[in-house]
């Protein structure tokens, strides 16, 4: 084995926002590879649209730069704990890791989350305090944090030895002064020459390339990414693909790419330690092995942690259903089946319910953003509660655990733990920072569902919150259920402004003048616990007799919005979410009163009896 010190592959990995993207943007611009037209805007490794609407990154992305005589190999990976399957697979790529931390808030509980996974991968941190020029920056602090974490997540003494530097992203600087305000990035550039090994390969054995991502072209149909481990790739070479339990394909490299700058490009043969694309292996998953036809034997597959919960997709049954253009179970099963492909983090298995599938992920907003895309590419959907996934461990059941960080001013701290305690959360840590209490949480996961809202709610939208995957620990006892009920319709047609006048009396509107409702559709919520059966399509009587104040000025209140992830922790059992290219609706499971009830008698019955 010998080390490639022409080649650098590096990962940078952090918590949401702590600007990952926007560092990569400032390498860009300095690398002196590109014209100004090339790179405009912000975030220009966020190319999907819902990346650009949340300001996340959903998608690992691959970019090549070169610095001097190296060429660095850079992978983008997200910072929410939801996309962790996208960091575990995409790490395997790298030899070092960029762990950026902002240099006001320090390590943060999704930071822990990919900090950890690099050092399961054994790989070479580098510190970037980022945001320096923050005016309540406080570096120093925050670097001894981070010291904190690497001993709490169990770092050997030569990972705790980190090198680190100062930085800001969006003024495009580094620098080891932390009192810097101005600069360049070379001072990094030169950090990851210096303590990021280049990849330790064995030129002259046997091709073997583990698939850790696909891409799709109409064209050419899958390509496989992935880093070589041994050996090297001509174009036309002929190529076995080991798949899950040693089943073997043939294929062939048509196409031979690799990384350069924003793109790819074709070239004749690439050694072992690049990062290559590889078109003509048809039928291959993220992680096959691909290999020669001589020594199929394969490499470790990848291993990603386990989905911690599940929601059914039903297709549309409602009264309003042929908007999108995808209705059917047939459609439904082939979209599911397809995102399986690219996202390992993903489950899907036949539901007990008629024209369902069970569909499970690492968290809502994995799970939202699926539904998202869908309803964007067409697709008309129904989506049930989200229901965390229980596990028995030595015949004790357990259930998933979510470490939660909440940032609120100090005098709004009463309502956040009144909130979070209420739900079977148990208080960690408690700091100050400026004006700002941090506090920290384990909380089951089910006392998750529907938290934000609440909490944002209970501090005038001051609390920030985040949180990421725990462990499993024995289940709790219940957890509050949503206090108020809901109005739902009794009719079919559109709501009428005077009828909407009248109902908002008793709770908060959904839909708006004007809007199709039909029956069973939830319009409002009530003020009290119980369900309100209302007409929302109800118009006022006409006469020929005039009195004072009959004609008064209706005025409403503006309809609560709601999001696609507000939806989806507002919903109780016998609801769903009605999702279509342009609205999301909620309904009740079954439309009619008769059906409701005779539903609640058989649940009812069903308890009795076990």
């Amino acid at each position: 084995m010998i080390r490639r010190d022409d080649l650098r592959n590096i990962a940078i990995i952090a918590h949401v926002d702590h600007g990952k993207t926007t560092l990569v943007d400032a390498m860009l611009r300095q690398s002196g590879q590109f014209r100004a037209s090339q790179l405009q805007g912000e975030q220009i490794l966020d190319s999907n649209a819902l990346e650009r609407e949340r300001g996340i990154t959903i998608l690992a992305k691959n970019i090549a730069i070169q610095y001097g005589g190296t060429k660095i190999n850079v992978i983008d990976t997200p910072g929410h704990a939801d996309f962790g399957g996208e960091v575990e697979r995409t790490l395997g790529l790298a030899d070092g890791a960029l762990l950026l931390v902002d240099a006001f808030e320090g390590p943060m509980p999704q930071t822990k989350f990919v900090l950890r996974k690099a050092f399961e991968r054994k790989l070479k941190p580098i510190v970037v305090i980022n945001k320096i020029d923050r005016p309540d920056a406080r570096p120093d602090e925050v670097l001894n944090e981070i010291f904190d974490t690497f001993i709490e997540l169990g770092a050997n003494e030569e990972q705790a030895d980190f090198p680190y530097i100062f930085a800001s992203g969006k003024a495009g600087f580094a620098s080891h002064d932390p009192q810097a305000r101005e600069g360049t990035i070379q001072p990094l550039l030169d950090l990851i020459l210096r303590h990021v090994p280049g990849p330790e390969v064995n030129p002259d054995g046997p091709f073997k390339l583990l698939v850790t991502s696909l891409d799709f072209s109409e064209y050419v149909g899958r390509i496989a990414i992935g880093r070589i481990h041994s050996g090297s790739v001509k174009r036309g070479t002929k190529l076995a693909i080991v798949k899950a339990g040693g089943v073997i394909a043939n294929g062939a490299a048509d196409q031979v790419l690799v990384f350069d700058k924003l793109g790819r490009v074709e070239v004749e043969s690439a050694s072992a330690g690049e990062i290559v694309a590889i078109v003509g292996v048809p039928a291959i998953d993220i992680g096959d092995t691909v290999t020669v036809p001589d020594d199929p034997t394969p490499l470790p597959r990848i291993e990603v942690d386990e989905p911690t919960l599940s929601m059914n997709f039903r297709v549309n049954d409602g009264p309003l259903v042929g908007e999108g253009q995808f209705l059917t179970t047939r459609h439904l099963k082939e979209r599911l089946d397809r995102e399986l492909i690219s996202n390992v983090a993903l489950r899907v298995e036949p539901s007990d319910e008629r024209d369902a599938f069970r569909v499970s992920g690492r968290g809502l907003l994995h799970l939202s953003v699926l539904i998202e895309t869908m309803r964007r590419e067409g697709y008309e959907l129904t989506v049930g509660k989200p229901e965390v996934i229980l596990k028995r461990i030595d015949g004790v059941l357990h259930e998933p655990y979510e470490y939660l960080v909440v940032d609120v001013p100090q005098g709004q701290m009463g309502p956040v733990m009144e909130l979070v305690g209420a739900r079977r959360g148990e208080m960690v840590k408690m700091d100050v920072k400026g004006a700002y209490a941090h506090l920290e949480f384990t909380i089951p996961a089910r006392g998750l569902l529907g938290l934000r809202t609440r909490l944002l709610s209970a501090t005038q939208g001051e609390a920030i919150l985040h949180h990421n995957f725990h462990g499993y620990q024995p289940m709790k006892g219940e957890i509050p259920r949503r206090v108020n009920g809901v109005m739902v319709s009794m009719v079919r047609g559109q709501a009428v402004a005077y009828a909407l006048d009248h109902l908002q009396q008793r709770g908060t509107m959904f839909v708006s003048p004007g809007d199709e409702v039909y029956e069973g559709m939830i319009i409002a919520e009530n003020a009290r616990s119980e369900d309100l059966l209302v007409n929302p399509c109800k118009e006022k009587k006409l006469t020929n007799i005039r009195a004072a104040g009959s004609d008064k000025n209706i005025l409403l209140k503006p309809p609560r919005q709601l999001t696609l992830e507000i939806a989806l922790e507002y919903i109780e059992s016998d609801e769903l979410v009605e999702v279509t290219p342009s609205k999301i609706r909620l309904r009740k499971r079954h439309l009619t009163e008769q059906g409701r009830r005779r539903s609640e008698r058989g649940d009812k019955s069903m308890v009795v009896a076990g």
